[in-house]
C-alpha cells in the first residue's frame, strides 16, 4: 500500500549516520530543497543532482558550501540512500526504479506518474523500497488517510487555478480549449482523479495524492477551473465519510513555475524531519 507518510527513514550506516540525499532534477522545486540540504537539516546530507543542463545546474549551486556533482539519473542510486524525485513525470519509473530494487526510499513529487506505473510498488514490496508521496501543495491528507481506515462515501475536489498555470496541459490541446483572452471563469475539466492525471500531468499530482490516500483515483471527482483573476492556485475538498465530514480549502502561492506551489519544496522538508524525528505529529 503506498505511504503519504511516514514516521521513520531509511537505514542508517552506524559508522555514517546521515542519509545520504540525491535530488532529481533541480528546477525550481529542486533547487530549493537542495539550497536548504547545503544549508543544513540534520541527519541529511546531498550527495548528488541530476538535471536537464548539468552546466547550468553546477552554476546554480555556485555558492553551496559543499561541491555537488550533477550526474545522470542512471547514476543516481550507487551515491545515494534516498532521492527526491522532481522531474518531469514521464521520468520518475527511471528515477525510482533503481532506488527501489536497491531497498532503498523514494520521495515522489510525480504522484500522478504513479498511476501508469504500478510496477513502481511492486519493485518497492519486492525488494523492501519504499514510495513517499508528501503531502504537497495539499492538506488534510492525515485526516483522509484516517477516514480511510473507516468508510468513505465520496471526495469531491474543485482546483481553481490562474490561466497561465494551465497553458500547454495536454487536455486542454486535445479538446481544443484555448483559454486566449477569457475574462471570467471557465470550467476545463471534470471527471476522475485519474483522467485529470493523464490530462493535466504537471497539474493535479495534488489530486493523485488525496485519491491514493482515501477512496483511489477513479473514485475520487475533480472540477478544474481556469480562472483570469486568480494569483494563487486554489483546492476546496468535500469528503463524506463514517467517521467525519471533512471540508478543506487551500491557497497556495506559486513558486518560480506557475503550475506548483512554495509550499511543495516545504512539504518535502517536513517529510525529511519528520523521518529522523524523536517526535513525530500527525497520521
Amino acid at each position: 500500500m503506498l505511504q503519504t507518510e511516514t514516521d521513520s527513514g531509511p537505514a542508517k550506516d552506524r559508522k555514517n549516520p546521515e542519509v545520504r540525499v540525491a535530488i532529481a532534477s533541480l528546477g525550481a522545486i529542486g533547487l530549493k530543497l537542495a539550497q536548504e540540504l547545503d544549508a543544513g537539516i540534520p541527519g541529511y546530507r546531498l550527495v548528488a543532482v541530476s538535471a536537464r543542463t548539468p552546466e547550468a545546474a553546477t552554476e546554480r549551486m555556485s555558492g553551496f558550501k559543499s561541491a555537488v556533482p550533477v550526474l545522470p539519473i542512471e547514476d543516481l542510486e550507487a551515491h545515494a540512500d534516498l532521492v527526491i524525485e522532481c522531474a518531469p513525470s514521464a521520468l520518475l519509473s527511471d528515477i525510482a526504479t533503481p532506488f527501489l530494487k536497491a531497498g532503498k526510499t523514494v520521495i515522489a513529487l510525480s504522484a500522478g506518474a504513479l498511476l501508469n506505473n504500478d510496477h513502481l510498488q511492486t519493485i518497492a514490496a519486492e525488494h523492501g523500497g519504499r514510495i513517499i508521496v508528501p503531502s504537497g501543495a495539499l492538506l488534510g491528507l492525515d485526516a483522509v488517510a484516517a477516514a480511510a481506515e473507516g468508510k468513505i462515501e465520496s471526495v469531491r475536489m474543485i482546483t481553481r487555478k490562474p490561466v497561465r498555470g494551465l497553458l500547454g496541459a495536454p487536455y486542454l490541446e486535445k479538446n481544443g480549449i484555448d483559454l486566449t483572452g477569457i475574462t471570467e471563469p471557465m470550467k476545463v475539466f471534470e471527471g476522475s482523479a485519474r483522467e485529470a492525471a493523464a490530462g493535466f500531468p504537471a497539474n493535479l499530482n495534488v489530486a493523485v495524492a488525496l485519491s491514493l490516500a482515501g477512496v483511489g483515483p477513479d473514485k475520487t471527482t475533480l472540477e478544474i477551473w481556469a480562472d483570469p483573476d486568480l494569483t494563487r492556485n486554489t483546492h476546496s475538498i468535500q469528503v463524506v465519510s463514517d467517521s467525519a465530514n471533512l471540508e478543506m480549502k487551500i491557497e497556495n502561492i506559486p513558486s518560480e513555475n506557475p503550475k506548483t506551489g512554495r509550499i511543495t519544496a516545504q512539504s518535502v522538508l517536513a517529510v525529511l524531519r519528520k523521518m529522523s524525528a524523536s517526535l513525530s505529529v500527525g497520521t
